[in-house]
């Protein structure tokens, strides 16, 4: 943090003049922002017939993200993407977004430029507009707290809880990419720690590592389906691992599900290094988390269309009494366990942490 002591003192600017500083390239984006940054509120006009969808995250210097290998910009983005993955997880339309943060004096004003500078590639990446925020002294590190904002209209809205018995479960993209790269890095790490003088080995790594850093949130998905008129029976994001947010949808659903591990989608780099870390790929697959791809439940009939979307069916629903079941190919049973990422569990108090 040596070179972090170079540059602007936030202590030069004061709170008021920062904050106008960090926000000045941020135009509004949408006609729903009729106030944006700069009042003591801002104020949203929803477009007419639809529901306001409202998501919040808080990320924590040494719980969710080390600043030894995320760079500052990198940050920003994921800060921002992880709130919109909430909003598509709702079948809904992010337009806007707030951002707190809480700063200690080791950084300076050029650090938080980076910040904001990665907040800002994702605004416009996905079409959101800053509408607002706070900042903080803070005496343990760096805090973030972003909030998104959506819209849809009522009966395009979903929830977890709609899925019913015999349907199709589906998943987007690729799973366990970014619990991988979180290992490399952890790895390089602790090397780096013991041997300053050492470069980080990272060549091979650049698509996990990519998925930790830099994650997507499927506005794809979410225009795709709107574009097929199809609507998910239930669905949320993955981010604190597959095997949480499938328990998740069946006790909110009440159904129970089937899932097939060879149906899994995992990617041949994630499988290659899941395997030099002594890691099985399904349990990296089913519990790793931080993918922010979307698991949904969709009627039968669909399957087709999600073969021409290029999602994954990886099992379906069945009644509630029959449980939550992986069945292999052989076809031998296991129940399954919630293994993800879990706020509060003593391993969350750690100098381990999980990405944001």
């Amino acid at each position: 943090m040596e070179e972090q002591q170079k540059g602007q003192s936030l202590s030069s600017l004061g709170e008021f003049a920062l904050i106008e500083h960090l926000t000045k390239d941020f135009p509004p984006l949408h006609a729903e922002t009729k106030v944006g940054v700069g009042d003591d509120a801002a104020v949203l006009q929803p477009p007419e017939g639809e529901q306001m969808v409202v998501t919040t995250d808080i990320l924590l210097e040494g719980i969710h993200f080390n600043l030894t290998y995320t760079s500052l910009v990198h940050l920003g983005y994921k800060s921002v993407v992880v709130n919109l993955s909430d909003v598509y997880a709702m079948n809904a339309r992010p337009t806007a977004i707030t951002v707190t943060i809480g700063v200690s004096q080791r950084f300076r004003v050029e650090q938080l430029e980076d910040l904001y500078k990665g907040i800002r590639i994702a605004c416009r990446e996905f079409g959101v507009d800053l509408v607002g925020g706070d900042t903080s002294a803070s005496l343990t590190g760096l805090t973030i707290s972003v909030t998104a904002i959506g819209f849809a209209k009522p009966e395009a809205l979903c929830y977890r809880s709609g899925a019913k018995v015999n349907e199709l479960i589906c998943v987007t993209g690729n799973l366990g990419a970014a619990y991988c790269g979180l290992r490399i890095l952890e790895l390089e790490t602790r090397v780096f720690a013991k041997q300053p003088t050492v470069q980080p080995k990272l060549e091979g790594y650049e698509f996990v590592i990519g998925r930790l850093l830099r994650p997507r949130p499927r506005q794809d998905a979410y225009q795709q389906f709107a574009a097929a008129g199809i609507k998910p029976s239930a669905m949320m994001d993955i981010s604190d691992g597959l095997s949480s947010e499938l328990l998740h949808i069946c006790k909110d659903s009440h159904v129970g599900c089937r899932i097939y591990p060879e149906r899994l989608p995992i990617d041949q780099e994630t499988y290659r290094v899941a395997e030099e870390l002594h890691l099985d790929p399904l349990f990296v697959a089913m519990n790793g988390g931080e993918d922010y791809e979307l698991l949904f439940t969709v009627p039968a009939e669909y399957n087709q269309k999600m073969d021409d979307m290029g999602v994954s069916v990886i099992g379906y629903t069945t009644a509630y009494e029959q449980g939550a079941v992986l069945v292999t190919s052989e076809g031998k049973e296991y129940t399954i366990d919630a293994h993800g990422w879990q706020a509060f569990k003593e391993e969350s108090f750690t100098e381990n942490p999980k990405e944001a």
